[in-house]
């Protein structure tokens, strides 16, 4: 699990990396490769007996967050917060993984046709949004750092991860695996590999004012 004083990287929401980079800053990219295996959850049969599809979005699992772990001290000043989904489809949450800045609000809307019942046992952000039906949706505020792991009371095998920054620089990885972070000052970092719930790899660099530095990562 993170520390909460690593998590002051971020770009604004999970595909919010995608900032055009300012004439004096620079900008990181690069393909994350996530070797280690992914959870994958068993569907119920109930699912399948209402016509919906078996087969739990297991893939979406393998996105990774990557962000830098120190950043110029006016980084942290009034990051914009902003407002994402995390759906609850198939007995799944989609995505399973999600990043956010602090002030950032979370809808959890229920997509299935079944009860669901979001709740956190987590210190960052501790709730329970009760059980509610298909096609309603609750919503939660975050409002400080840290890493949010999120369950369904109803279903065991439902779970994901709410990774909130105090800072904009960083990504979550695309489908492929792809990132960007934009609009980085230049200076010394430390960029860093989460995934399924841990710090894979971190890597110092130097970001050059215009330039784009390239930087594949591997989550083992």
């Amino acid at each position: 699990m993170l520390a909460l004083g690593l998590l002051a990287g971020a770009t604004p929401l999970a595909g919010a990396a995608a900032q055009q980079p300012q004439a004096a800053t620079g900008s990181i990219r690069g393909k994350v490769e996530v070797r280690h295996a992914a959870s994958h959850y068993e569907g119920r049969p109930l699912v399948a007996e209402l016509g919906m599809p078996a087969d739990h979005e297991s893939a979406d699992r393998r996105r990774a967050v990557v962000y830098l772990e120190t950043v110029p001290q006016p980084a942290f000043d009034s990051p914009s917060p902003g407002r994402a989904v995390l759906d609850q489809r198939n007995e799944s949450f989609v995505p399973s993984v999600l990043a956010i800045t602090v002030g950032s609000t979370v809808d959890f809307p229920n997509s299935d046709r079944v009860y669901h019942n979001v709740f956190s046992l987590s210190k960052t952000r501790r709730f329970d949004l009760g059980r509610y039906p298909h096609g309603q949706s609750r919503s939660v505020m975050f409002d400080r750092p840290g890493v949010v792991r999120v369950f369904c009371e109803i279903h065991s095998h439902m779970s994901a991860y709410i990774l909130v920054f105090a800072h904009r620089f960083f990504a979550v990885t695309d489908a492929e695996g792809r990132y960007r972070i934009d609009g980085i000052p230049p200076g010394a970092y430390t960029l860093a590999l989460w995934s399924e719930g841990s710090v894979r790899e971190r890597r110092e660099l130097r970001v050059e004012a215009g330039a784009v530095l390239e930087q594949d990562l591997v989550a083992e």
